[in-house]
């Protein structure tokens, strides 16, 4: 499943009225999760991942995607779940944060949905002021529930940069 946009070619054009209220759904440890259509670059099948030395352990090191080198990131690891073995339906979604681009391991991808304002509700508070950090609501489609994410802050701004660094010592 390729979605329409190239990784050499992305840039306004993603924010159009077209991509609102679009999301990309994927399976991690049985949980059904969505991200902003807008935020998704490509989605590719789990190919040969090259470690860095001294990174986290979610981060799983880095891709070559069409001569741009991108990291990539076990969601299932990040998210403090059990590791898998790779299979045939575990996919990587590229994503574009800022001017990085970033890949996330899922287990499996569902399918491209719109959801409405209106069934979205607000996360849950994890404790009396603070809700989860990536988490931007609570998505209903047809019987299933959604965990909508903010793909600008599955990592915070310094695991993002130390994945960064990581990747731009690799480019030197």
């Amino acid at each position: 499943m390729e979605i329409v946009q190239d990784i050499n070619t992305v840039g306004d054009e993603a924010d159009t009225d077209e991509m609102k209220g679009k999301y990309l759904t994927f399976w991690t440890d049985n949980q059904l999760f969505g991200v902003p259509i807008a935020d998704v670059v490509q989605i590719i099948g789990i190919q040969e991942i090259t470690p860095v030395p001294d990174s986290p352990l979610y981060a799983k090191g880095v891709i070559n995607l069409r001569g741009s080198i991108i990291p990539v990131i076990d969601v299932r690891l990040r998210f403090k779940k059990a590791e898998e073995k790779y299979n045939e339906r575990t996919c990587i979604i590229v994503t574009k944060i800022d001017e990085s681009y970033i890949g996330f391991i899922v287990d499996s991808v569902d399918e491209v949905t719109t959801i409405s304002d209106e069934d979205i509700s607000s996360p849950p508070k994890v404790s009396n002021d603070h809700t989860n950090a990536y988490l931007t609501g609570i998505g209903k489609v047809e019987n299933k529930v959604v965990l909508l994410l903010d793909t600008s802050k599955i990592l915070d701004e310094s695991e993002f940069e130390l994945v960064k660094d990581a990747v731009t010592g690799l480019n030197k």
